[in-house]
């Protein structure tokens, strides 16, 4: 017999009314602010699906924005989120796609730009009870949940990154739960996500940067 957590009966700790819709959505922004780093001073959303179509009714683009805001599932402050957003000058829009349909119901589109000039795209599911995945960075392909602590490494595809990367860690004795390499073509640029099951130093970055064949290094503290 199958077991069921509670959670999976209560649902996430959130503000409503959907824990798809709402929970799940500010759980992408979320996870897309912190792999942007810095500031952000512009944002656009692109939804597809029952996004597109209910974003205004379930609260989603409160949610996003919160999210982008960094502020968690459960923060009241979503519910200002665009007051807030203004306040700050964060320049936010909401875009609907309803052509593509070969997507995840729950599918949003999210183009960061910070103050420092970095640019990120970043394509996100909401999978239902508050969960979500990440399953595209800057148009390469990519999966992880956003569960755990990650460093997400942006690197060429080339001999020795990965063992230099599981070096850095090993020397810091932080323990890996999921390691996987996304790439688009050999030799080419590749992103590898490291999920861990305890913090990140910020000291961890820059050793990972030592590697003449990695470009970027976003660390994601859960």
């Amino acid at each position: 017999m199958a077991s069921i957590s509670v959670f999976d009966v209560l649902g996430p700790n959130m503000i409503g009314p959907s824990s798809s819709h709402t929970a799940g959505a500010s759980s992408i922004a979320y996870l897309a602010q912190k792999m942007a780093g810095g500031s952000i001073k512009k944002v656009v959303f692109t939804l597809y699906g029952s996004f597109a179509k209910t974003y205004h009714g379930h609260g989603t683009d409160k949610a996003l924005l919160g999210g982008i805001l960094g502020f968690k599932t459960d923060d009241k402050r979503i519910r200002d989120s665009f007051r807030i957003a203004e306040d700050r000058k964060v320049d936010f829009k909401f875009l609907t796609n309803e052509v593509e349909t070969d997507v995840h119901p729950n599918t949003v589109d999210i183009h960061i730009e910070t103050e420092d000039a970095r640019v990120l795209d970043v394509r996100g599911e909401s999978i239902g009870g508050g969960k979500c995945r990440i399953v595209r960075i800057d148009n390469v392909p990519v999966d992880f949940s956003g569960e755990y602590s990650a460093a997400i490494i942006v690197q060429k595809d080339m001999p020795g990154v990965i063992k230099h990367i599981a070096g850095a860690l090993s020397d810091r004795n932080i323990n890996i739960a999921f390691m996987r390499l996304f790439r688009e073509g050999k030799h080419e640029r590749a992103y590898t996500i490291v999920e861990t099951d305890s913090s990140l130093p910020e000291e961890l970055k820059d050793a990972i940067m030592q590697n003449k064949y990695v470009e970027d290094v976003m660390l994601v503290q859960i």
